[in-house]
């Protein structure tokens, strides 16, 4: 008989990989499973969920024992599968004001965060070594056996799925920018790192875990200074050919309406944008970029946020009788306008969607609150993890905090 030839992998070997990656997102969608429970779900037989799970402990990735708070009772007590707070990720928030980073595990654990603050039109090499600062505060705390995975990046503006080159992001003046080059050598790192459009991870962190849980069609509105959207349908992430769909501030609202900075005019951005709120509530122009915080200090909403209230409704109604959506999750400020004026929102909506269009739709805030942006940056540097465990930890940097140039 052939031997198989040396480094070729064999079928058992994907298999095996699989399933680790397979029990792996389990946990990491629950933060805690039985093995009862993995045995069901994965259709495989409990020896072989023992040694995958027992392959999974012995990498660090996962702890075994009783259920977290299981009451102490007569027999043996059943045994779970615990996400461990070993390997991590980084992730960043990247605004137009401020930056956030967090350590992030598996099960979506955020262990320490940091933010800073972006001075207005810095240079992307500014922003970088910033952002090269919290990470290097975050990853510092650490645990001396924890292993840097990768690093996320959210960013307010177009990001080229091929290779993550920033394209256009208007609202931090930057065009054409390597973001991921430009983190990594203030860091003195090389680390795999993973550029995604705001909105696109905003929906993605919620479809999984946040409000659009189990839900296969929901669109995830950002509202970050700018409008945009992330787009899931049948579960899959709508991103476009190049990475750039979900631009809907930029859908034509009114065609005689105010130059927009796209170079169009009468864009929907240019009536509910941050820009034209903060003109309708007196709020300096300079100060748009903390609307979010200024609406939440409302109680009643000034008379002036009813008309732009019902232009939100009004512009939904065309993506909505696009895309057909189950949810519309209303992130950034949107969440606190929605929770002041949702009459009206839903007033606008009903006045131009097709109503066949509104009998599964709900209209509903961020089940993860501000982080849905971040977690979603943590969500794609963890899938590599997620998919194939064992070649991920071969890569991944056991001392990353001693490594980074300072």
């Amino acid at each position: 008989m052939t031997s198989p030839r040396r480094g070729a992998g064999t079928n058992q070997e994907g298999v095996r990989r699989h399933n680790l990656g397979t029990l792996l997102r389990h946990v990491h969608r629950t933060g805690e499973i039985s093995r009862a429970e993995l045995t069901t779900l994965m259709g495989l037989n409990r020896s072989t969920i023992g040694a995958l799970a027992s392959e999974l402990e012995s990498l660090g990735l996962i702890e075994q024992g009783a259920a977290t708070g299981e009451r102490r009772t007569a027999g043996r007590p059943s045994a779970a599968v615990h996400a461990s707070d070993g390997p991590y990720v980084i992730a960043v928030d990247l605004g137009v004001d401020r930056a956030v980073v967090a350590r992030v595990g598996l099960g979506d654990q955020v262990f320490e965060r940091a933010e800073a603050t972006i001075e207005p039109q810095a240079e992307a090499w500014q922003v970088g070594a910033a952002v090269a600062r919290l990470v290097r505060h975050v990853a510092g705390l650490a645990p001396d056996n924890a292993s840097l995975l990768g690093i996320g990046v959210a960013v307010p503006g177009l990001v080229r799925r091929s290779d993550g080159l920033i394209r256009q992001a208007p609202n931090l003046g930057w065009t054409d920018v390597s973001f991921a080059s430009i983190l990594l050598a203030a860091l003195g790192l090389d680390v795999p790192v993973t550029l995604g459009n705001d909105a696109d991870l905003g929906a993605l962190a919620e479809h999984r875990r946040g409000v659009g849980e189990g839900v296969d069609d929901i669109i995830y509105i950002s509202g970050n200074v700018g409008v945009g959207a992330g787009v899931i349908t049948g579960g899959a992430r709508i991103l476009g050919a190049g990475g750039y769909a979900g631009e809907i501030g930029h859908l034509s609202f009114d065609p005689n309406g105010a130059a927009c900075h796209c170079g169009s005019r009468g864009c929907w951005e240019t009536v509910v944008g941050a820009p034209a709120i903060a003109k309708a509530i007196g709020l300096a122009t300079d100060q748009a970029v903390r609307l979010g915080e200024e609406l939440d200090g409302y109680t009643t909403p000034p008379r002036a946020l009813r008309p732009i209230a019902t232009n939100l409704g009004r512009g939904l109604s065309a993506v909505v009788n696009a895309f057909n959506p189950t949810v519309v999750i209303l992130g950034g400020y949107f969440q606190p306008l929605h929770r002041l004026l949702r009459a009206e929102i839903a007033a606008g909506l009903s006045e131009r969607a097709m109503a066949p269009a509104l009998e599964s739709l709900r209209l509903a805030e961020p089940g993860l609150g501000t982080d849905s942006v971040l977690l979603g940056a943590a969500e794609v540097a963890l899938d590599p993890l997620l998919t194939d465990p064992v070649a991920s930890l071969a890569t991944a940097i056991k001392d990353a905090p001693t490594r980074m140039v300072g």
